[in-house]
């Protein structure tokens, strides 16, 4: 799961994701990790040379990296096999649906299969640097059919007059879609959708007719997907049909959440840090964060900021229990058969 908010991996922080220029960005950061100096050198900075070594170490700790989790590599496989298999697809275009809780790394694990789709692309084709490959949107609360024709609109750039209706404004990004080669589509926050709606189900079927006209892999991510009202009736039965389900959830103890954490302390950069400590905290973070990935990152985070911050630098049980988690790390688990209230 992302271990890093995508938008703010190197990219302007006024710059959205869900906009071309933020998208490329995205796309094209590479963000260096901060070099800790010997201890000597460190110790011998200046006060302005050393603010500044500090900011870069601050500003990485905020970012952190992208780990490479079960789900990530899950998502981005069977996203990059249906690129592949619905290149030459006529109709019947099959995609994919990531579903599961908050903070389980479900917008980390589309937004590095976007990654890997302009990977695919730009291979593929070369010199076509005006190509748009990969469309990222989120869906907009009580959204309709021409508030996501609109979203898809404004990651492209194109006007949308006020009085233009949503036939105009389908067939503006279509045009431009099919121009620009556009091999897929996420749409994120997809439970903002409220099929029990008139206007959710009209959103529902302009992603139908979406994918129905564009030659494009869509994929879905949100929260609890697969057991609303997305899947259910009609529309429904189309949507499982052309869809393949990927679960996101928390991790359980053992050596995948260890090996989550030995990545994370890997990437810390703190001066008196001692390697592994994190490691043998792995049940005391699992029970801070509930096996959440995006809690621990909340947390680890934190508290690398924190030893900077107050000159400790490093990170041990006692300052950790200082760092407040995040409000889903700290709401108790459903009990499995526990009834409903």
């Amino acid at each position: 799961m992302a271990v890093t908010p995508p938008a703010a991996d190197g990219a302007d922080p006024v710059v959205q994701l869900t906009t071309l220029p933020g998208w490329r960005q995205f796309i094209a950061a590479t963000p260096s990790i901060p070099h800790l100096l010997a201890e000597q050198e460190w110790a011998a900075l200046d006060e302005d040379k050393r603010a500044a070594h500090d900011e870069d170490r601050l500003e990485h700790h905020s970012r952190l990296v992208v780990v490479q989790t079960p789900l990530v590599e899950r998502v981005v496989r069977r996203g990059g096999g249906l690129i592949r298999m619905n290149r030459a697809a006529h109709y019947g275009r099959s995609g994919l649906m990531v579903s599961g809780p908050a903070r389980t790394g479900k917008t980390t694990a589309v937004t590095q299969l976007g990654k890997t789709a302009e990977v695919i692309h730009r291979r593929r084709h070369p010199h076509a640097r005006d190509d748009i490959p990969v469309i990222y949107i989120t869906v907009p609360p009580a959204a309709t059919g021409k508030m996501i024709a609109t979203e898809l609109a404004r990651f492209l750039g194109l006007p949308v007059p006020r009085r233009s209706n949503i036939t105009d404004v389908i067939e503006s990004v279509c045009g431009v879609c099919l121009d620009a080669r556009v091999t897929m589509i996420i749409v994120d926050e997809l439970h903002n959708l409220d099929m029990a709606t008139r206007a959710g189900a009209e959103a529902s079927d302009t992603l139908k007719y979406f994918s129905e006209r564009l030659p494009v892999t869509f994929a879905y991510a949100g929260i609890g997907l697969d057991r609303g009202v997305l899947l259910a009736g009609p529309r429904g039965d189309q949507v499982a049909g052309r869809f393949t389900l990927i679960p996101a959830g928390a991790f359980t103890p053992g050596q995948e959440w260890a090996t989550l954490i030995a990545a994370l302390e890997g990437a810390v950069r703190l001066y008196r840090h001692q390697d592994g400590t994190l490691v043998t905290l792995a049940g005391y973070l699992h029970r801070r964060t509930r096996g959440l990935i995006g809690s621990l990152l909340w947390l680890i985070r934190d508290a690398a900021n924190q030893a900077i911050i107050n000159g400790t630098e490093q990170i041990t049980r006692k300052s950790l229990d200082a760092i407040a988690v995040d409000m889903a790390a700290q709401t108790p688990p459903v009990r499995p058969g526990a009834a409903k209230r």
